[in-house]
């Protein structure tokens, strides 16, 4: 038996809803499955663009501090004290690692309890009201409680229905995915100056509020989409019956090598993404204090940073996407998923490199934007390379039975860079500047020794899984 015929939720050919090409060739619910996320993304990178600087210039301020329910305990007992910047910044590492560690259970309440759509939607609830509960300060920490628990239901159960719109030998899926990250960098391209700039000029709860209008919005579209969207698999003893009767896939130990190829992706993956994920986190603290942000005489918040590198990371997802078209299309080949992603942590490196080259540069005069701009430049052209092709490969690699929740461990990446971003971030007031960026630029120097080990390693997992589903 095939993959294809093992689960209902990768239906035969002639299924409308792998034949829709409605959208640019793809399936209608690829559009509304990209919106819905464009919401999210928008509230949540409003969230991330706004917390460390509403810590460190408001919050954790000592007039504001005691304010906040629990804070002062958290501070004590989990913190070992910490205060100012270095507290800002484990703070924002626990709650950016919780956001992708929460998916896992997401995955699994929507495998095998409530299903997707539910547990979705259950998602955007709980986001919209963490978003809401930032607007009042003594709640700061019920609001993240809120978005952690929000997010998890939220988003795995998104991704992989994206990829359920495809047949896993569908050469579309790996573009579906570029679109769906163009969404999602719309989003943080625009969050910034709306969200951020309410917040920075107008009044930090303004932002934060903002955000969760958006997410309600979400919320609203994902409802009308459902028609278009694949239906929730079996679950409790419709699950069962259905395993037994081969509609739909069980997990077995055929799967376990596809579980050992994704165990040792996550880490490495993790690291690679350090520089990447600092850029909210002290990168952010550092150009507010430091970058010259006057533009033909206009002085941007510094949250536009945060605008900048998705725009530029925007436009490497496009010119990514056109280059592989058009290499294919010349060479008659494209390199393998894990071949781009060596590819895009030279980017990386290069781009972290620039980093280390404006702080040396620091003087008694604010630093040019040239470096930085060339930092995200080269920074947007790793993450359009890795990001959409990592994702793909893990949908594809994740056993049939398990795809919300394998989906769920391809965030485990994202919990250990992001923990690790700000427990390093919290060095950034110890150690000097270049220090502290030239350990982003070992960090994406292991990432790419580590894709190109890795490619001979796995690629016999790899090629048997693709002539499975062929």
């Amino acid at each position: 038996m095939t993959a294809s015929e093992a689960s209902p939720e990768i239906t035969l050919p002639h299924d409308p809803l792998h034949a829709d090409k409605a959208f640019f060739g793809h399936p209608k619910g690829l559009a509304f499955l990209s919106a819905v996320e464009g919401c999210e993304r928008f509230s949540y990178y409003s969230m991330q663009t706004l917390l460390v600087l509403y810590m460190t210039q408001y919050l954790l301020l000592p007039a504001q501090f005691h304010t906040v329910i629990g804070l002062g305990w958290l501070q004590k007992h989990w913190f070992n004290g910490l205060e100012g910047q270095p507290l800002a910044s484990e703070i924002f590492g626990t709650y950016t690692s919780l956001v992708y560690l929460t998916p896992i259970f997401g995955g699994l309440i929507a495998d095998r309890l409530l299903g997707r759509r539910a547990t979705l939607v259950a998602g955007g609830i709980i986001m919209a009201l963490g978003h809401f509960l930032m607007a009042i300060q003594g709640a700061f920490l019920f609001a993240l409680l809120a978005l952690i628990v929000g997010v998890g239901l939220f988003k795995g159960n998104i991704a992989s229905q994206v990829g359920e719109l495809y047949k896993p030998s569908d050469m579309r899926r790996a573009m579906a995915f570029q679109l769906f990250y163009i969404a999602i960098n719309v989003s943080v391209i625009i969050a910034p100056p709306i969200t951020g700039t309410l917040g920075q000029r107008v009044g930090w709860h303004w932002g934060f509020g903002a955000a969760g209008v958006v997410m309600a919005l979400g919320l609203i579209v994902y409802v009308i989409a459902l028609p278009w969207l694949p239906k929730d698999a079996p679950r409790g003893k419709a699950r069962q019956a259905a395993q037994k009767s081969g509609h739909v896939g069980a997990f077995s130990r055929k799967d376990l090598p596809r579980l050992a190829a994704l165990a040792v992706l996550v880490p490495v993956l993790a690291v690679s993404l350090l520089p990447n994920q600092q850029i909210s986190n002290v990168y952010l603290v550092w150009g507010d204090a430091r970058f010259d942000l006057t533009l033909f005489g206009f002085a941007m918040p510094s949250t536009w940073l945060v605008g900048i590198d998705a725009g530029v990371s925007f436009f490497m997802l496009v010119a990514v996407a056109v280059f592989w078209k058009l290499f294919e299309r010349r060479y008659g080949w494209q390199p393998d998923d894990l071949a781009k992603m060596a590819i895009g942590s030279v980017f990386t490196v290069a781009g972290s490199l620039c980093l280390v080259a404006a702080a040396a540069s620091d003087g008694p005069h604010k630093i040019s934007l040239v470096l930085p701009l060339l930092f995200h430049t080269l920074n947007g052209i790793g993450f359009a390379i890795i990001m959409p092709v990592s994702l793909a490969l893990f949908t594809k690699v994740a056993p049939r039975a398990l795809n919300a929740t394998v989906v769920g461990i391809y965030y485990l990446a994202f919990v250990a860079t992001n923990y690790a971003v700000g427990v390093i971030g919290g060095l950034y007031s110890s150690i000097s500047t270049e220090a502290f960026w030239m350990i982003h630029v070992g960090a994406a120097a292991i990432g790419l020794v580590a894709f190109t080990v890795l490619k001979p390693i796995l690629s016999g997992t790899l090629a048997s899984i693709d002539a499975e589903v062929d």
